[in-house]
């Protein structure tokens, strides 16, 4: 069994509807997501998520404490994949998805954020992120 680990990040900034949520949609497969990518050489799982982040959205944040999950799946057979996911609020940085990647980059409001997610467990991350974020407004 091959072993993967990525980590991510689910962005958040307040808006007129609470609390808009940066999602991906992929190139290829054209699932919505949250941004995430593989951990390199000494990356710290901090600083792949922010990196990851950066690349795929033109985005930056701050994380948060208090929240850490992880999820795990198989993208392919014989391959295990962990996810690490951590919760930041938007600092700055131009929205612009990462062409060889990413389709297209949006803020969305979180309920409609929470439809627009392709996968169960992608929806359940931001349902257990819900009461950081909007106590982070």
């Amino acid at each position: 069994m091959k072993y993967e680990k990525s980590c991510g990040v689910i962005v958040f900034e307040p808006s007129q509807s609470g609390a808009d949520i940066l999602l991906i949609c992929h190139r290829y497969g054209g699932h919505c997501a949250f941004p995430k990518g593989h951990v390199e050489a000494s990356e710290t799982e901090t600083e792949t998520a922010l990196r990851e982040l950066e690349e795929e959205t033109g985005a930056k944040a701050q994380l948060l404490d208090g929240y850490r999950e992880m999820t795990t799946y198989s993208p392919g057979r014989g391959i295990s994949k962990d996810v690490i996911f951590f919760v930041g609020k938007r600092t700055g940085g131009t929205l612009t998805a990462q062409p060889s990647e990413v389709r297209r980059v949006e803020m969305l409001p979180y309920e409609t954020a929470l439809e627009r997610l392709t996968y169960d467990a992608d929806k359940q991350l931001l349902e257990k992120a819900k009461s950081i974020i909007f106590a982070n407004l």
